[in-house]
Order: structure tokens, then sequence, then C-alpha cells
């Protein structure tokens, strides 16, 4: 049966009862558990952090353990339990779910509730419906406290949920697991590619002695150019503008076609802001940003905090100094200064690259070889118009539609109100 045929029949022609949580199993809040009480083995313990740290939504296995004796206080999780989290410093981390499939009894604690699912329902049907916006809104109506947000097990046992038979629950679960499994088949796949990009970056950075000449930043720039930002809550300088204005917290390893912010000519002209040519290395030079780089495509304005580079095509090729200007980020950050750690454009501009040795045709055919292999690996583990984010971010977007398709019932009320 196709997936559209079987939509169609179930949101048309299935009758579907709507319960509350607490009528279709049992609720029983967790004990506390602090970072001492875990072991290096022991018993499997599951913490409510880990729900949406480590885990997806199910697993077999645990990360965590405790000793024999601290398990015998806690509460235990059996196989096809469901541990939810009650308490975070997010609204949309609380409610998260995680179906414990492992054959050794589990505990759990931390601000976990434990959902002992009955004959009606299934867990791993309930844990997808914990990702919905319906889900989502009536635990909003629950949650309790500003810093810390807390929705609590009697106060849970009272969300309401659409209960079909339970052949329905199991082809929903076979479909969106489906979806998950090849979401996580192109995360792995990711993951390995950017070791494997790692590897080979490391290895063409690595030079021999005699291979290159040393040189700074500065050596290989035609120019250096820093920014300015216009006055705060100045009309005339953001509303209507069509310059781009790059911030440092978009300046994200990567190519940048376009700004957040745009201003106005007037705040070109009465501020430190200043056109860049494209196709700079832009090097942000402040606090928790300080050593990021990336490449402007368009010619644009900067603030103050970033160091932009125009490299003398002569001398370096600008993708070059980006690919060693990223891979050195941590060196390169290591060298702020003062409390927040700020860099400067004399740190970025006495920073050394190696320019591989031979005359200026040679180098730069050296440079753009390595380059050519290092664009493809870029491309493929952080692009999100091509390679396997772009993959991985369509297949979740297919994912949540579907999802939210197959889990969106009509309760009575409405049902009642529109005939």
């Amino acid at each position: 049966m196709s997936v559209l045929s079987f939509m169609e029949r179930l949101l048309d022609g299935v009758a579907v009862e709507w319960k509350a949580l607490g009528e279709l199993g049992e609720l029983v809040r967790g004990n506390g558990l602090q970072k001492k009480d875990f072991t290096e083995a022991g018993i499997p313990a599951i913490h409510y952090g880990q729900i949406y740290t480590y885990y997806g939504l199910s697993t077999t296995e645990t990360k965590s353990f405790v000793s024999p004796e601290l398990a015998q206080k806690l509460k235990k999780v059996n196989t096809g339990d469901v541990v939810i989290t009650n308490t975070s410093e997010n609204l949309a981390d609380v409610g998260k779910a995680l179906v414990y499939l492992g054959e050794q009894q589990a505990v759990t604690g931390g601000h976990a509730t434990i959902f002992k699912p009955n004959h009606a329902i299934l867990g791993k049907y309930f844990a997808y419906y914990t990702q919905t916006t319906s889900f989502a809104n009536e635990k909003r109506r629950y949650a309790k406290g500003t810093k810390v947000i807390d929705v609590s097990a009697t106060d849970m046992a009272k969300i309401q949920l659409p209960i079909p038979p339970l052949n329905i629950q199991t082809e929903i679960i076979q479909i969106l697991d489906t979806f998950t499994s090849l979401t996580t088949e192109l995360t792995t796949e990711l993951s390995a590619r950017k070791k494997q990009y790692n590897y080979y970056r490391d290895q063409l950075l690595s030079f021999d002695e005699g291979e290159v000449e040393w040189k700074t930043l500065g050596d290989v720039s035609l120019k250096t150019y820093s920014g300015g930002t216009p006055r705060a809550g100045t009309p005339e300088y953001y509303d209507g503008g069509k310059i781009p204005w790059l911030r440092t917290q978009e300046v994200k390893f990567s190519d940048i076609s376009e700004t957040e912010v745009k201003i106005t000519p007037a705040a070109l002209k009465n501020s430190a802001a200043k056109w860049i040519p494209e196709n700079c290395v832009i090097v942000a030079i402040s606090g928790a940003t300080a050593g990021r780089s990336a490449i402007n495509k368009i010619s644009l304005t900067t603030n103050q905090h970033c160091c932009c580079l125009e490299i003398d095509p002569d001398k370096a090729l600008y993708r070059y100094v980006f690919h060693w200007v990223s891979f050195n980020y941590e060196t390169l950050k290591a060298l702020g200064q003062g409390a927040r750690g700020d860099l400067n454009s004399n740190i970025i501009k006495n920073f050394r690259i190696p320019i591989p040795s031979g005359n200026s045709e040679d180098s730069l055919k050296e440079q753009a070889r390595i380059v050519a292999i290092l664009d493809k690996f870029d491309t493929l583990t952080t692009s999100i118009t091509e390679g396997l984010p772009r993959e991985i971010k369509l297949r979740q977007q297919q994912y949540e539609y579907y999802r939210d398709l197959l889990l969106s019932f009509p309760k009575p009320e409405a049902t009642s109100n529109a005939a």
C-alpha cells in the first residue's frame, strides 16, 4: 500500500479516540541523580539530559551506569517503557521522549518521568507524538517556571492524545521509522566524510622543510579592510536599506552570498562602514566569534569586528588562504587578547601562512590543486545548497511533513463544530 493511500484511509476513515496520557499507562517520576553517582560500569541508567543530548527516539543501551546499591533506590525502566523529560531551561526540551528497548532493566532519575504504556498504546507511537505541534501546545499549558521550566508527572498525565487502533499505530511507526533511518544513514555518512575531510586537509596543509616559503597574511594581501556600525536606532540608516552589512555572527567558515541586515547610503556616509570587494578572506576578531573565517561572494560592508583581507592574486589564491585560516582556527583564536580574547588587524596580518615554493605560476598551480580537493570535501560536508547537509535537511523536512500529517487527528469538539 502506498503512503498516500494509507494516509487517506488513516485520516478519513479510521475512528480515533482521544484519551489523557494518564489513562494510557502509569507515570512514575524519577529520582534525582548527580554527576558523582555515575560509574564506569554497572546498572544501565538513563539521565534526562541524555534523552536529547545523546540519543534518538529509542535505544537498546545506555551510556551511563550506576552502582547496584544505588540502583536499588531508583525507579526502574523496563523494555518498552518511555522516559520523558520533565525539566529543562528550554520548553522545547521538556517532554522529549526515549523508548528503552534494552533487555536489561535500567534505572532513571534527574527530573525524568517513566511512562509505562498499557495495552492501548505503543511506546514508540507516543514518542513520535511528543514531537508534534499538538503535543507542544498541550505541554505549554501545564509548564511552570521561568528560568527552569517544569511539567510535572501529574500534569503530563492530563495531556490528551489521539489513539487509533494498534495496527494503525504500528503502520505509522513503520513509515516514520523509514524516514528517520534515512536521516540517520545520511548523518552517519556525513560524520564519516567529515573525518575523511579533516584527514586530507591535515595531509594537504602539512609541508616538509623546503616545500614552502613562509609569509604573513599581510604579505599576500593587497589591502586590509575594517568596518563600522551605523548608529543603532536611527531609522534612516536601516529602514529600506539595500547595502549588505555583515556582522561577525554570520562568519561561519563558509561563503557569504547575502547578509541578514541591510543599511542605507546615509549609514555608509556617516559611519566607518565601507565597501569591501568580493572574494576577500574575512576573519572575525571579536570575543566568541574570534578566529572564524569566511569568503564574501558579493561586495558588502561589515561591522568593526571583521578584518577583511583582499588577497593579491599573483601571490596566493584567496580560497587557499581561506582554507589555511580555517584549518588554523584554534591556533588563531588562542592569540586573542584581553578578557574577551579579541584579535586585531595586526595579529591577523602577522599570522604566518605557507606558500608553495617555486615561481609564481607553479606556486599558484599547487595552491589550486590543494584548493580543488578541499573544496570538494567542503561542499560535501558543509554546503546547504548541495552535498550531504542539503540532503539531510530535505529528509528532515520530509519526515516532519509526514509526521505531522500522520499524527494530525481532529479532536471530537472540532468534529462536532464542523458538523
